[in-house]
This record gives C-alpha cells, sequence and structure tokens, in this order.
C-alpha cells in the first residue's frame, strides 16, 4: 500500500541533507509535514501511512538513507530559498535508496520517494523525517501523550519520526516498545543491505498480501479467520501468534468440501462488485461507470414507487439515502479513487439536500482511504475525491474486452454495410480485369447484406459493373472483413 499523508518529497534526493526539512512538505496542494500539526488528517499517517514496502537502491540518486541519517532538526525557516532542480540533487551514476510510494495505475508509472516509511502494526517508522505524529482517531490526551513519550524515547536509538497508528490506541508500552525495535532493526538491514549490494538491487520487501490484511485489518471486531490451505494455516497462525496473540484462537481451518468462496458467498458478492448495475432494497439502483478521468455514479428510483407517502420529494429523498450507504460500500468494496461525480436523484428542498450530504459524509468517515465530498453544485452532482492507492477491483479482474478493445462500443450493421461497399468500391476500381469481387464478412454482416442492406450490392454492382460474392466467416471479428 502507498505511503499515506505524513510528511515525504517524493523525487527529491541528494544535495543539501537540511533543505528537504526547512519547508513543509506539499503534495496536492496540501500541508503534509507542518511541525506544529502532526496529527492533521485523523489516521492519514497512521492506517492511511503504509509504504509499499519494496526498496530499490537504484542508480541515478545521491547518497540515500546515508545523506539525511541522524538528522533531527526540521528548522531553517529563517530564510527562503529557491527551489531546487532534481537536476541539481541527482547526478548521473549516483546511488539513492528509494520506496514505491505508490504503484503502477493505468498508464501512470509508479511514484517513488527518497523518505521512506516502515510500517508496522502499531507504528509507521519514518527514518529520514524528523517528525512523530498520533492518530486523530486516538481521542484520549493522556493516552496520545504517553504514546508520544514512548516513541520520543525511541528516537536515541533510532533516528528520525513515528507516526502512531490508531492500532495502538488499546497497545501496551511493551507493545509499543516491541514494535519499535521491530522496525529500527528492520531499518539496520536495509541499510546494511544497501552498503553490499550493488544498485539496482531490493533491498526490502514488505509482507506478503494475506500478512499485510493481518496487520493492518484485523482487529478485535473480527469473530474468526477462516483459511482452506493447511500450509497457509500454520503460517497465518504463526503470524497472528506474533502480531495479535489474542485472536490466534480465532483463525480457523476450513475443511469443507463446498470452495470457500462459495460457503461465504464472496464469489457472489465479486461478480456483483463487476456490474455496472447494483440494485437497492428499495427497487431503486445505482449506475458505475469508470472512465480514464473519473468515476461516474448515476442513482435513479428504479422499480421504487414510495411507501406511505404520496409526496415525489419523500421518494426521492428515501431513495437517495439508500443510495447513499450502497454507494460509499461499492466506493470501498471495488477500491475505486480519483475524482468520483455522482448524479443524485434532483432535490427540490435544500434541507434534503443538506440531509443527503451529511448522509454521504457520515458513510465516508468510516472509510479508511483519505476522501473529500463536495457541496451539491448548481447541477445536482456531488464531487468525491478519494486517496487512490492501488488498481480498482474492475481493472484487478478484469482485461479489456477483445471484441471492442474496452470501449464498450462496437460499430453497428449500417456503418459496417455502408463502409464495407465504400471500400469494395476501391478495390473494383483498383482490380478492373475480375469479373467477381468477393466479401468475406462476419456472418451477422453477411445476413444484412444478403437482407435489409441487399440494395447496397445491388447498387455495388451496377457501379462496379461486378458480381459480388459474400461469403460468411464465423471466425472473423465483428468489424473485420476481406475484400478480393
Amino acid at each position: 500500500e502507498p505511503l499515506g499523508d505524513f510528511p515525504r518529497q517524493s523525487a527529491r534526493v541528494g544535495g543539501n541533507p537540511r533543505s528537504r526539512f526547512q519547508r513543509p512538505f506539499r503534495s496536492g496542494g496540501r500541508d503534509r509535514g507542518r511541525g506544529g500539526r502532526p496529527d492533521r488528517g485523523g489516521d492519514r499517517g497512521g492506517d492511511r501511512g503504509r509504504g509499499r514496502g519494496r526498496f530499490e537502491r537504484r542508480p541515478g540518486g545521491g547518497g540515500g538513507y546515508q545523506q539525511n541519517r541522524g538528522h533531527h532538526g526540521s528548522a531553517g525557516h529563517g530564510h527562503s530559498r529557491r527551489p531546487q532542480l532534481i537536476s541539481e540533487m541527482l547526478k548521473a551514476g549516483q546511488e539513492v535508496v528509494v520506496q514505491i510510494a505508490k504503484e503502477p495505475l493505468g498508464k501512470k508509472g509508479a511514484r517513488i520517494t527518497s523518505h521512506v516509511a516502515l510500517p508496522g502494526r502499531f507504528l509507521v517508522y519514518m527514518p529520514t523525517i524528523d517528525h512523530i505524529g498520533v492518530s486523530r482517531k486516538i481521542a484520549s490526551a493522556e493516552n496520545r501523550s504517553r504514546l508520544r513519550r514512548l516513541v520520543g524515547e525511541a528516537r536515541g536509538a533510532y533516528p528520525g519520526g513515528f507516526i502512531v497508528r490508531t492500532a495502538a490506541g488499546e497497545a501496551t508500552d511493551e507493545e509499543i516498545r516491541t514494535d519499535i525495535d521491530f522496525l529500527g532493526k528492520t531499518w539496520n538491514e536495509i541499510k546494511h543491505k544497501h552498503d553490499e549490494r550493488k544498485a539496482p538491487a531490493i533491498l526490502h520487501r514488505d509482507l506478503n498480501l494475506v500478512e499485510r490484511i493481518l496487520r493492518d485489518y484485523v482487529s478485535d471486531d473480527f469473530t474468526a479467520i477462516w483459511i482452506d490451505n493447511e500450509e497457509e494455516f500454520a503460517k497465518v497462525t504463526e503470524f497472528v501468534s506474533r502480531f495479535q496473540p489474542k485472536l490466534v484462537s480465532r483463525v480457523k481451518l476450513y475443511a469443507k468440501e463446498q470452495p470457500i468462496f462459495e460457503e461465504f458467498g464472496i464469489q457472489h458478492e465479486l461478480d456483483k462488485a463487476l456490474r455496472a448495475k447494483v440494485w437497492l432494497k428499495s427497487g431503486g439502483y445505482i449506475v458505475i461507470n469508470h472512465t480514464e478521468a473519473l468515476v461516474a455514479i448515476d442513482v435513479n428510483t428504479g422499480k421504487f414507487v414510495g411507501k406511505g407517502s404520496t409526496r415525489l420529494e419523500d421518494t426521492i429523498v428515501k431513495t437517495n439515502l439508500e443510495a447513499v450507504k450502497e454507494i460509499v460500500r461499492q466506493i470501498r468494496l471495488r477500491d475505486l479513487g480519483g475524482i468520483i461525480v455522482v448524479d443524485f436523484i434532483d432535490m427540490e428542498e435544500r434541507r434534503n439536500r443538506e440531509r443527503v450530504l451529511s448522509a454521504l459524509q457520515q458513510a465516508l468517515d468510516q472509510d479508511k482511504a483519505p476522501s473529500k465530498a463536495l457541496s451539491f453544485n448548481e447541477f445536482g452532482l456531488v464531487c468525491i475525491t478519494r486517496k487512490r492507492t492501488k488498481q480498482a477491483l474492475e481493472r484487478v479482474l478484469c482485461q479489456p474486452c477483445p471484441s471492442c478493445t474496452g470501449s464498450g462500443m462496437v460499430k453497428s450493421i449500417p456503418t459496417l454495410c455502408y463502409e464495407i461497399q465504400n471500400e469494395a468500391r476501391k478495390m473494383a476500381t483498383a482490380n478492373a480485369d475480375s469479373p467477381n469481387l468477393t466479401l468475406r464478412v462476419h456472418p451477422e454482416i453477411a445476413k444484412a447484406l444478403k437482407t435489409r442492406e441487399s440494395m447496397l450490392i445491388d447498387e455495388l454492382e451496377q457501379t462496379a459493373h461486378k458480381h459480388i460474392i459474400i461469403q460468411s466467416d464465423a471466425t472473423l471479428h465483428w468489424e473485420q472483413y476481406d475484400i478480393y
């Protein structure tokens, strides 16, 4: 998972090691490194501040962690400096330790950063940044002070900074210290490998998918963790015993003959998550469409005509409120990110729009990914921005359609028939000696050319002075044809 909202500065490496800390780091127009506001953004440095866990030693950078080691100050606000160019900080042949901050998405390549972040169960260790932050979801001032004191004590042995995650709110002092030691030793191992290996080289990988889920998501709220493989069951049991020993008894081996996805209805949910239309219990529905720039969600009343009220406005509000819960659920389930535009059913009364917007904001607050919902605009649309951390479920489980190449559309039969007629005219002129002209087309196109579009063939024979032969070939793509 990519880095969260703790201070970072992607693609800025080398140069003066103090220069990185002279100004707040900004990304997307937001202050991410102001020392006086370490808790901004709730748990955005906590549950959302988890690095990808892959570190590479790459040529073309300057010094990596070695240039930041032992640095504790974030001062330097007293004088201004011009922004440094990347060409001034990176020189050909230099080496730098970088972390994958964001995996490739679509046509966008991976984002890397020289500010390493090592995620643990309760903390995120940032060895190159002098910053301590505590998740805002930890409400107790006494508990926050305790956690700050614990991580502050560790900075002598492990320079840099820490983000205290939400899970640390119920952790003991010993558990926090154990997490600190684990992360500190992991960083020391990375540095040791850096000294031994030649770039480019992978210095560290994060936990696998199963272990990351167990580390980042499993809590006391889970009643059971089912595993359908004995080997993985043993690994998970051992892992949980180290990270969350009190939950070991909840790890269970699934031994039924029916596939585990079928038993718990997961396959059915996956199938529904790949459909554009999602039905609501009331009879309404939402339609989710992906585009290159954004995700569009449309809300419709469908079969819901209202119960207990004759006012159309009441029916619309009920449908919108029900749609809010399902929309946020689908956003999380499908892992939708970037810009999401929701077209709710138009409501005339302002208080109803505010009611729907409030319900949307409350539902989004339960989402761990950073998100923000804007008010209804003049067109009645609500825009949501959600941090895109990885590929959406549809992009992971599906591939572009071989027929339409992902566009969702193919040329219509009349369009193809006219196109074939035009191409055939060109071929007839180029091949004037032959008395025949053969059209090899898809069966459905051949059927149309012989029936409702037969006038095109008649016209072609008259103008080209050739006999037209139509051949049907089921192996051809819908839009493919041969003329000879």
